[in-house]
């Protein structure tokens, strides 16, 4: 356990059968407990968390902000809307804890990638960020719309490149572009969603990771993508504990990475009294 105060997990998923499942839907994972999710917290030394609008449940984020409410003020939302929104529904989001919007450009999600950019000038009067999961592949072929977004970026799982790629890589090398705006961060999260080879611990996903953390970690993120959806054999406690403390060996690291760098991106308070466990 970290000896941090405020360390946030940005991207958790709550799953709940009586929310209903989007018919765009092509994951449909089994309940995963808010007071499950409670365990984790207390077992990591996590004191904020991220609730992430899984594709399950499309625009419907009912259950992801309901979850929020329940954690008040130490949690906060990334919500999946599209380019209908208006800036009530936006405020009344803001209200109930929503600071960014989702773009999962995998199957399953809701929102096409035509729809970004309108999105994007949406959300940048209220200050929120688009939080985008793509194969890490195509980040060379997007960058140009991806730098011309009026709003900062965080990308999933270490670029969530689908095989993995060298530092050298050109995609590699694109992040690093998106990262060097001082708009950009990466969530270091779920390496099993690049590959299953060397598991526990990806050897491959973690040099990328630790390229990316040398490289900037002012603009890391840290996440459990607790439940791991998906996943037949996910990952313990005491792996991710694991993982977590050898990405980020260091008392520096982790104060920016866990507790410094989400309070910016996540708007949380700095007084910690002012929260709710």
């Amino acid at each position: 356990m970290t000896n941090e105060r405020g360390v946030c997990d940005t991207h958790v998923h709550v799953y709940d059968h009586t929310y209903p499942v989007s018919p765009t839907a092509l994951l449909r994972p089994p309940d995963a407990t808010l007071d499950e999710y409670r365990a984790i917290r207390a077992a990591l030394g996590i004191e904020r968390t991220v609730l992430v609008q899984p594709t399950t449940y499309g625009l419907d984020n009912r259950c992801q902000l309901d979850a929020v409410a329940a954690l008040g003020g130490s949690a906060r939302a990334v919500v999946v809307i599209d380019d209908r929104v208006d800036d009530d529904e936006l405020a009344r989001l803001h209200d109930l804890g929503a600071r960014g919007a989702r773009f999962h450009m995998l199957p399953g999600g809701a929102v096409p990638w035509e729809m970004l950019p309108e999105v994007a000038r949406h959300i940048a009067e209220h200050g929120w960020h688009v939080q985008l999961q793509l194969d890490g592949r195509e980040l060379t072929d997007r960058l140009d719309v991806l730098l011309a977004l009026p709003v900062p970026i965080v990308i999933d799982h270490v670029g969530r490149y689908m095989p993995p790629v060298t530092p050298n890589d050109p995609a590699f090398q694109a992040l690093l572009t998106l990262v060097d705006t001082g708009r950009c961060w990466v969530k270091l999260s779920a390496p099993y969603e690049s590959t299953h080879d060397g598991a526990p611990f990806y050897p491959t996903v973690a040099d990328t990771a630790r390229r990316v953390i040398e490289h900037a970690p002012e603009r890391m993120l840290w996440a459990t993508n607790w439940p791991h959806p998906g996943q037949a054999d996910p990952l313990t406690t005491d792996q991710l504990r694991t993982l977590r403390d050898e990405w980020l060996p260091t008392d520096a690291l982790r104060q920016t990475v866990l507790v410094d760098n989400p309070a910016v991106v996540y708007d949380f308070p700095r007084q910690q009294q002012q929260e709710t466990p």
